[in-house]
């Protein structure tokens, strides 16, 4: 073997539960996750263990997916949408079946959505859990992220808060997995040196950065991105590779883009009748996706061309073999220039693969077939494996750095998002000297001190300001901030005051259940 390739799956969704509404619109995040990709991975990785391949996976679990996933009253909602999908696809079986074109689309998402429920409930709707089989096996190497996936660098100036962030989510991953996280996905890696000290805290040995984060590294960098760096507190940092990364997330060039693909807005959510959907969408009268999409992506046209399942297969098999080829050639160039062998980072989104390129589970498929069985040019591993086999690597500081547009902090700090900050600086301040002056705080005190740290620690999510940035959804990313913000400073003043409200107290300890140990000490 000349090198090593470390595939690496970012798995997170913001803490979305609107348990005072029966059903709610948002909430459809997850439960579109599960159904496209988190259950068809699970799927996918059910027939590498069935043939007995020696995969090597890494995928990180975020925190506040991990709470979602575990929460009794979601799991319950979220059967309560599989059996709306498996409905809405009866009905569309009866409606498409004189039609010769889409009456096999509409009779294979009716079997695809009957055997993800058959699987989630064979999980006993327990996804961490199924994801925790996979690593004890060895099979599969889980990572963690910040608790609530705060972009750390924009806490630079509040450490107690990047070491709640990333302790909390410790905490957490121990409850879920039984050991201690070993890497750690740096909030859209976010990094910058300040939070090296936590990580060595933490005990976490490795995380990833962008590219230029190891590029333009003090001092430089003598193997580029192809072997990581150690900080000089001792924490590994992998850079990632830009060129399997353009192969897959060009906007021009990846693979999803092709003709041959299902078109991921052509949904019938928004194509058939109101009053035939109504029964089926989370918020009416407002449309939705359903997930039922029977056209292929097909060019710049207005027209779109009915989705051929055969077809987007064959080229989710040629795309695996064209990535296979590009990741040999360039293992065996680079060996033979470096004097070790060379890793190849390759991190991506997980939600990718399959809810926005569908045939993402089979290209993942497909690839790891052809690795395995039909090379020997490099190794899968996972990132904690490469270190235990190459622990010897250079020392230099990396960069500040970030996956984001332009490589560093403008996604999440902009005009339309940078009110929030001056909130969260005070609040941050407040937690700070709460945790201060009450150390040994018990009984209904200390319940409002964990209540302020979980408002805190949602307020700070990254995914507020960074649907306000793309306007996805922006009022309610604002309603979320300021909701969690309120609760904050009125648990502030309450606590300060020595008079808790105990009844509203529990309302919103219903309402913001996340992290139902979470340490509040560590913000001192």
């Amino acid at each position: 073997m000349h090198g090593y390739l470390s595939l690496i799956l970012h798995a997170h969704l913001p803490y979305v539960r609107h348990a005072e509404h029966d059903t709610f619109l948002e909430e459809n995040w997850l439960y579109e996750a599960i159904t496209e990709t988190y259950v068809p991975l699970l799927q996918v990785m059910e027939g590498w263990l069935r043939d007995g391949m020696n995969t090597r996976l890494t995928i990180t679990l975020s925190p506040t997916l991990c709470s979602m996933l575990l929460d009794p009253l979601l799991q319950d909602r979220y059967v309560r949408y599989l059996n709306g999908l498996i409905e809405l696809g009866e009905k569309e079986t009866h409606r498409a079946y004189w039609d010769r074109a889409l009456r096999p689309l509409a009779e294979g998402y009716l079997e695809r959505f009957k055997k993800i429920r058959d699987t989630y409930l064979r999980y006993d709707q327990n996804l961490v859990e199924a994801f925790r089989g996979f690593q004890d096996l060895n099979k599969l190497e889980i990572i963690t992220s910040a608790a609530t996936h705060a972009f750390l660098p924009l806490l630079d100036d509040a450490p107690s808060s990047i070491r709640a962030q990333v302790l909390v989510a410790c905490d957490h991953y121990r409850g879920c997995f039984g050991c201690d996280p070993r890497g750690i996905w740096l909030p859209e890696c976010g990094y910058t040196p300040r939070v090296d000290s936590v990580l060595q805290e933490a005990n976490i040995r490795w995380f990833i950065t962008e590219t230029h984060g190891i590029l333009h590294a003090n001092p430089r960098p003598r193997y580029g991105v192809f072997a990581p760096l150690f900080t000089p507190n001792g924490i590994a940092a992998f850079g990632r590779d830009l060129d399997s990364a353009k192969q897959v997330w060009s906007k021009h060039e990846g693979y999803p883009g092709d003709s041959r693909y299902r078109d991921f807005y052509r949904d019938i959510g928004f194509d058939l009748d109101y009053d035939y959907l109504k029964p089926h969408l989370p918020a009416p009268p407002q449309r939705s996706f359903t997930g039922i999409k029977y056209h292929s992506i097909t060019g710049a046209t207005a027209g779109k061309t009915i989705y051929d399942r055969a077809l987007a297969l064959q080229a989710a098999a040629d795309h695996a073999g064209h990535f296979l080829d590009a990741r040999m050639q360039q293992i065996q160039h680079l060996a033979g220039i470096m004097d070790r062998p060379p890793i190849i980072l390759a991190p991506y989104d997980a939600e990718l693969f399959g809810h926005w390129w569908y045939e993402g589970p089979e290209f993942l498929d497909c690839f790891f077939r052809k690795a395995i069985y039909d090379q020997d040019v490099f190794s899968l591993i996972t990132p904690e494996e490469y270190l235990r086999e190459h622990p010897t690597q250079q020392v230099a500081q990396p960069s500040p750095s970030s996956w984001g547009e332009e490589g560093y902090w403008k996604v999440w700090l902009n005009e339309t998002n940078e009110w929030i900050y001056p909130h969260l600086q005070v609040a941050q301040e407040r937690m700070t000297s709460l945790a201060r002056c009450f150390p040994q705080a018990t009984g209904l005190l200390e319940r409002a001190l964990k209540q302020s740290a979980r408002e805190l620690l949602l307020a700070q999510a990254s995914d507020w300001p960074f649907i306000l940035r793309t306007g996805t959804s922006p009022e309610y990313a604002r309603r979320r901030v300021t909701d969690h913000l309120l609760r904050f400073n009125a648990l502030h003043e309450q606590i300060t005051s020595n008079v808790v409200d105990e009844e509203w107290l529990a309302k919103i300890e219903w309402l913001d259940n996340v992290f139902p140990d979470v340490n509040y000490h560590y913000w001192t």
